[in-house]
């Protein structure tokens, strides 16, 4: 029997069940818990405003001491105080640190990186973009920058202006765009040509060969260039069948002992029961089987269903209509009226839809490894990027968009990335390697054979 006394103590009020006093301690732990969570989160926030990049500049002796420096934020850039040993080889490696003397910014492309964006971000400026940009236009590089990709940005040092910027596309291929005036700049393509290196890929086919020759390590994109090189010879629905053999060979570029992630098909072969089909490329960008004949339907000259006026030809010096300056034209203009249907001069994919500033609306295809073609100010696109066109095929329509002083049609044809007058180029008619080059075609053809066969090289590809 309880006492009044220690009843009156411990009133029952005070002192709640066993099961609540657990669930209050619970509730308690979870509020410290987010307390600290935002305590750490603002104190991160207050860090990050505070990070700065410092960018050494010429001091005014007037007014600033020797040792003073500026301080801007350059998202994504890493920066290196002057006083701050850094070797050599450390700076070459890294592409996002600023050069010792701040006025040169190297800056690596990310995913949903744009050029707009990273001027705005190094606060270059608007105006210098849209110069570079119109320098461009004969060329198109940047208007598709991907990650690996690097720009550097070299500035004046007494005006800190910008006067160069040089696009980094891989080892063996940069875009430098120089400041000629105040407004305006030209670009300088350098391309070394490095080394080739072969490797054999081969597999036989078990189901599609589309998944055979992905499990032996094919690109999407060699797959469809086999695939229209054989395609008037073979069905790969209906003729092939499980257990026969493929082999590929594939050269990959290298520039001063690094990849430069470009490669090439040298030749490809499939054996199936009795019939074996052949295909080896020429150093005129064109396949031919192991008899020397064309693999290859023949190109159009024109892009267009008739022959119109050419109102500007193919011209590396031209006098651009527009600005007045010395511009290279790397097509052939037709004056044709708005509406007027463009056709694709080749069998080929989509490579790019895009609409530029000065080029306007424009298709790209590629036809093979060596050839591609160009479509610009084009008032209606009628092709998606990554579709198979044929020769001849509608892709788009003819306008004005872009830079232009009324409506036509700019084509460009590029023959191992390099602009060509397409009104004149040997593009691919021929039905046979000329007589005079068969025997040089057959020693090649030899090799390229050879390593087909090759039991060492088969096992490697087997395991690749």
């Amino acid at each position: 029997m309880r006492s009044a006394t220690s009843d009156m103590a411990v009133p029952l009020y005070h002192r709640p069940p066993k099961r609540h006093r657990k669930i209050l301690h619970w509730l308690l732990v979870a509020t410290g818990f987010l307390v600290l969570a935002t305590v750490v989160k603002l104190s991160l926030g207050t860090a990050e405003a505070r990070l700065v990049y410092e960018i050494e500049f010429q001091p005014n002796e007037t007014n600033i001491k020797p040792e003073s420096t500026s301080t801007v934020l350059l998202p994504n850039i890493e920066t290196v105080p002057v006083d701050e040993a850094v070797e050599e080889d450390e700076l070459q490696e890294s592409p996002e640190l600023l050069d010792s003397n701040g006025h040169e910014i190297h800056y690596a492309i990310r995913d949903g990186d744009s050029l707009s964006t990273i001027f705005d971000q190094l606060d270059i400026g608007q105006t210098a973009m849209y110069q570079i940009i119109s320098a461009d236009e004969s060329l198109l590089a940047l208007d598709i920058l991907r990650p690996g990709h690097q720009l550097t940005f070299r500035l004046n040092p007494d005006t800190n202006q910008l006067d160069e910027m040089e696009l980094f596309i891989h080892a063996g291929n940069r875009v430098k765009y120089h400041r000629i005036a105040d407004d305006a700049f030209e670009y300088e393509e350098i391309l070394l040509e490095g080394e080739w290196e072969p490797l054999l890929f081969a597999g036989e086919i078990h189901g599609s060969f589309y998944g055979s020759a992905k499990a032996a390590g094919l690109t999407d994109a060699e797959i469809v260039t086999i695939s229209n090189t054989f395609k008037e010879q073979l069905n790969f629905n209906r003729d092939l069948r499980a257990g026969d053999n493929f082999q590929v060979i594939r050269s990959e570029q290298w520039v001063d002992g690094d990849p430069t992630g470009q490669s090439r098909i040298e030749g490809f072969r499939i054996q199936r029961r009795n019939h074996t089909h052949t295909a080896f490329l020429y150093e005129d960008g064109r396949f031919y089987n192991i008899d020397g004949e064309s693999m290859e339907r023949a190109f159009r000259r024109l892009p267009l269903e008739r022959q119109h006026r050419i109102s500007s030809g193919f011209q590396p010096r031209r006098l651009h209509p527009v600005t007045g300056r010395v511009a290279p034209h790397n097509g052939t203009d037709f004056a044709v009226p708005p509406g007027t249907p463009v056709l694709s001069t080749g069998d080929g994919v989509v490579t790019r839809v895009e609409n530029h500033p000065y080029a306007g609306l424009y298709v790209e295809i590629s036809h093979g490894s060596q050839y591609a073609t160009r479509y610009l100010h084009l008032s209606r696109i009628l092709v998606r990027r990554g579709q198979t066109v044929g020769r001849g095929e509608r892709i788009g329509l003819s306008g004005a968009t872009g830079r232009v002083t009324g409506p036509h049609l700019h084509f460009e044809l590029h023959v191992n990335g390099r602009p060509v007058n397409a009104m004149t180029a040997n593009i691919p008619l021929a039905s046979s390697i000329p007589q005079e080059k068969l025997a040089e075609f057959n020693a090649l053809t030899t090799n390229l054979v050879a390593m087909m066969e090759d039991e060492a090289l088969l096992q490697v590809a087997a395991q690749r």
